[in-house]
């Protein structure tokens, strides 16, 4: 039987024991690499994840899947940046929580602020917008594809998220090559990565998408078949191009429809 902590409490003891006050992902895994042996890197940054205050994605996992204030065992980190954490401290970066918004849904939020955390990024900044509607941010639309995926027919097959030994779901799953954006599995037992674009697909979407399917599929496919999807307001011609000669990737294009009234008095 092993005597190795947990690993959120080598990732704590990792952080505490910093010469730095900003603690890098990288900083994590070579003091826990040094100290406890080789231990899953997936795993650390899911438990990085989990731990941290301020992190969106938190909400994935088990152990944040209740509306709380974060006081617990697993509210001990804060994110200052890409890839950078601190030691939480509620006086310093106020007091953080789990609730449910307006929709039902678990977001992490500052206590006493009515707007919930989202961030939508692309690697070159953020999303532009166009004149069309678009979701207000990519979690929406995340959202919206996660809890319809039953309802998509991929490949002639029906989808559901991808859920892991650790009980993780196919939500922003952590890779060692970034967050996929949704994975999912199809009656078969055949890997779908999603990646989602806010307004334009860019052609470069085809290199990260590849990546993250390259990365399942050394990782946990075990022989199973991965395919991608790019969801997209707008498939440009560019991205149809790349896309012709990789089989395994699908293009697909979101509408928005919404009827506005006038209300009675």
């Amino acid at each position: 039987m092993s005597n190795k902590p947990y690993v959120w409490q080598m990732i704590k003891e990792a952080v505490e024991n910093s010469p730095n006050q900003k603690v890098t992902y990288a900083e994590i895994k070579n003091y826990i690499k040094n100290k406890y042996g080789n231990v899953n890197e997936n795993t650390i940054n899911a438990q990085i994840i989990v731990c941290t205050v301020n992190q969106p994605s938190r909400v994935h996992y088990p152990e944040n899947q209740k509306p709380r204030i974060a006081n617990s065992k697993y509210d001990f980190l804060f994110t200052v940046g890409r890839g950078q954490v601190v030691l939480y401290n509620p006086n310093e970066h106020g007091v953080w929580e789990i609730r449910k918004n307006e929709y039902g849904k678990l977001t992490v939020a500052q206590k006493g602020l009515e707007e919930d955390i989202a961030i939508a990024e692309t690697e070159n900044g953020l999303e532009s917008t166009e004149p069309d509607m678009l979701f207000p941010v990519e979690s929406h639309l995340r959202d919206f594809i996660a809890q319809n995926i039953q309802s998509l027919d991929v490949n002639g097959k029906r989808l559901k998220l991808y859920i892991d030994d650790e009980g993780r779901n196919g939500v922003e799953y952590p890779t060692d090559v970034g967050l996929i954006d949704i994975l999912a599995v199809d009656e078969e037992g055949n890997f779908v990565v999603f990646e989602l674009k806010l307004s334009k697909g860019p052609d470069a979407a085809i290199g990260q998408i590849a990546r993250y399917m390259g990365w399942v599929k050394k990782n946990i496919a075990k022989g199973k078949n991965v395919s991608g999807v790019i969801v997209a307001k707008k498939v440009d011609d560019k991205l149809k191009y790349a896309a012709s000669i990789v089989p395994e990737i699908s293009l697909f294009e979101y509408q928005l429809n919404f009827t506005i009234q006038k209300a009675s008095i």
